[in-house]
């Protein structure tokens, strides 16, 4: 990787440990940034990571000594892929890339003119209810996103309505969405979904909304399989791979 790789990875690996740390706040789950990672001592939420390596070569028995891999669920995000976890009890969930959209990049060939839905950001918990349950679709996880991330100053959840649509009355009218969460040199994405028409149907509003939100910050992420294929037809380009690792206990 270049040197600005290299650098915007470890922005998205910082960036994507801030928003963890947003999230388990949201919880009363408290973690802790250091040198190398940031890790929580309790459980965190579910699909959050206990720690986020945020440098290169991490000590691999300091980080997993600052989690508790007693109880079940315990799992790593490996932002630079080359720790080795297996021996402290862990196992490969999956595999991923980093991705990077810059600061101000134009539309792509994929996106036809303006969005065909009307984007705001969730500042209600009913807005953010509301958002939840269309991300969810049923699946029994909407009270994942709980309304002590609407005082997250640095937390947007995107959600975006057809313009027939624009009162929040139903659920059902949430029809896109996303989560931006900013730091100080990028803006990461996360949980990106459409209710209809896959990804396709979710990237021309998100990016319509983050280009307004923040137009001097690169957008950041992470994809893997058919959903990075998508995000690269939408203007972000691969930077290097992550793996999640979880507890066999």
């Amino acid at each position: 990787m270049t040197t600005s790789q290299q650098f915007l990875v470890r922005a998205a690996a910082r960036n994507n440990a801030e928003w963890c740390a947003a999230m388990c706040r949201a919880h009363g789950v408290t973690g802790e940034f250091g040198a190398e990672a940031w890790a929580a001592s309790m459980r965190t939420p579910l699909y959050y990571p206990d720690a986020v390596t945020l440098e290169p070569d991490a000590d691999r028995d300091a980080l997993v000594a600052r989690i508790d891999t007693a109880s079940p669920g315990a799992s790593v995000k490996d932002s630079f892929a080359d720790l080795e976890l297996a021996e402290a009890g862990f196992r490969v969930l999956f595999e991923a890339r980093w991705i990077h959209r810059p600061a101000g990049a134009p539309a792509s060939a994929t996106e036809q003119g303006p969005p065909e839905l009307v984007w705001e950001v969730a500042h209600d918990p009913h807005t953010l209810r509301a958002w939840a349950l269309a991300w969810d679709d049923g699946g029994g996880d909407a009270d994942l996103f709980r309304p002590g991330l609407l005082a997250d100053p640095d937390t947007f959840v995107i959600l975006g309505r057809s313009a027939a649509d624009t009162d929040d009355d139903a659920d059902g009218r949430v029809a896109a969405g996303a989560v931006a969460s900013r730091s100080e040199h990028v803006v990461g994405v996360s949980n990106v979904f459409a209710r209809d028409g896959g990804l396709d149907a979710a990237w021309p509003v998100v990016l319509h909304a983050l280009a307004r939100l923040f137009p001097a910050l690169p957008v950041v992420g992470y994809e893997q399989g058919d959903d990075l294929a998508v995000a690269l037809r939408y203007g972000f380009e691969p930077l290097g791979p992550l793996r999640v690792w979880t507890h066999h206990g």
